[in-house]
């Protein structure tokens, strides 16, 4: 074909040839760009990050200049009822993303109650390579953080700071206008821990107290009666309930149709019942 059609066979190659080109032209026009773009996603990856720790570190220091007489009071708390020191409190409360509700809580008429949880948490190894599903290696750390109480599940400690009055809360008040309590979650049941800590703690405590405020009878008040008999009733009620989770019956399934196999008319049915 070539000798017979020189000129066709040349212009045939020379468009093969231009038309190779063109494909590898192509080819490596889309090649070198996504492999410059992953490049360039690395870097800009690594960059953020150094980024983010870096704004993570500057708000860090912002928070620690914050506290105050008021923080400290918190702190001291918690510290003492978890068994932190009281530096590992502090940094865990400057690294919460939640840390403007204290702030919430100090304010005038702010938060009535201020909440912490102290469980295991799952923490995913740093070194920790994914597995072949797709998963990775993750282990149970018992971690301290700010909570409002309604986004996560609550199976360890908890404690809490409540509010007696709408006045600012300042250094010098913060022990009189700020309460503090803790209760476990036993065993995962947030009804036995809330059993103990009103029937242990709070109902010993109330039925102690002298100074009721305007109620000058104190104990003999019959209002102040008819309130301790509804904490009492309700603790006796967390407490069945309890029990009736535990002890809750267990219908046995029954195989009805030996009873009904051989029933052929109204009269049977009548015996049967």
């Amino acid at each position: 074909t070539e000798s017979k059609y020189p000129r066709r066979g040349g212009n045939l190659k020379t468009r093969n040839t231009e038309l190779g080109s063109a494909v590898t032209g192509s080819s490596l026009t889309t090649v070198l760009p996504a492999s410059t773009t992953v490049k360039k996603s690395i870097v800009l990856s690594s960059e953020s990050r150094k980024e983010l720790a870096k704004q993570a570190k500057v708000t860090k220091e912002e928070r620690r200049a914050q506290i105050d007489g008021r923080h400290r009071y918190l702190i001291s708390r918690l510290a003492d009822g978890i068994d932190l020191s009281e530096q590992q409190v502090e940094e865990t409360i400057i690294s919460d993303d939640k840390f403007q509700l204290i702030e919430q809580f100090f304010a005038p008429s702010g938060l009535k109650k201020l909440l912490f949880f102290y469980q295991d948490i799952l923490q995913q190894k740093s070194n920790a390579s994914a597995r072949s599903d797709g998963s990775t290696n993750s282990l149970p750390q018992k971690k301290l953080f700010i909570t409002m109480g309604s986004t996560e599940d609550f199976t360890g400690t908890c404690a809490f700071f409540l509010r007696t009055s709408d006045e600012v809360i300042t250094a010098s008040n913060v022990s009189q206008e700020v309460n503090f309590g803790m209760f476990d979650c036993i065993n995962g049941n947030i009804l036995q821990g809330l059993e103990f800590f009103l029937s242990q703690i709070m109902i010993p405590a109330l039925k102690s107290q002298q100074n009721w405020g305007a109620v000058k009878e104190g104990l003999k008040n019959s209002q102040i009666q008819e309130f301790l008999y509804s904490v009492d009733k309700f603790v006796g009620t967390l407490s069945s309930s309890q029990q009736n989770i535990e002890d809750k019956i267990q219908l046995t399934k029954v195989d009805i149709d030996i009873y009904v196999r051989n029933l052929q008319n109204p009269s049977d049915y009548i015996t049967a019942g």
